[in-house]
């Protein structure tokens, strides 16, 4: 089934949505890898092809691949991951599941132990971002560039 392009039938929402993308990969402190990082955890976890497939591609750029493919299990190899990148996964999972984890105390003392406090509000809005377009791309089925 043939499912409409979001963008183009709401240009204008598009434009707002990605003006929010465009904050946080371009006027925020936060590492471009770790952006794509919380990128993808969040995509995997709702289940987003079209950003699943865009995030790894774009953190195979600066991340090996035993790294991107183990990032769904990341709490097992934590060796892999920076503190800091794993405050953020953590972080990034509790955010994104909040009707089921209410964002706990526990998990925001632990971010904000992590992040400075601009670092983290900027964190949060990457993710409530990546969230969005979620929710824009699994129901729309936006394609993939990966080939058969």
């Amino acid at each position: 089934m043939n499912r409409l392009n979001w963008s183009e039938v709401a240009p204008a929402g598009a434009k707002a949505l990605y003006g929010v993308h465009h904050y946080v990969t371009n006027s925020t402190a936060l590492p471009e890898e770790l952006i794509h990082l919380v990128f993808l955890r969040v995509s995997q976890i709702n289940g987003c092809a079209h950003c699943i497939d865009l995030h790894t591609r774009d953190l195979l750029k600066t991340m090996s691949i035993d790294k991107v493919a183990l990032l769904p299990v990341w709490h097992e190899v934590p060796h892999l991951f920076p503190d800091q990148y794993r405050a953020a996964l953590a972080w990034a999972e509790e955010v994104t599941r909040v009707s089921e984890t209410h964002a706990s105390d526990e998990a925001y003392a632990a971010a904000a132990e992590a992040f400075e406090p601009k670092d983290l509000v900027d964190l949060t809005i990457a993710i409530a971002a990546m969230n969005a377009f979620n929710r824009l791309g699994a129901p729309f089925r936006l394609p993939v560039a990966a080939k058969p």
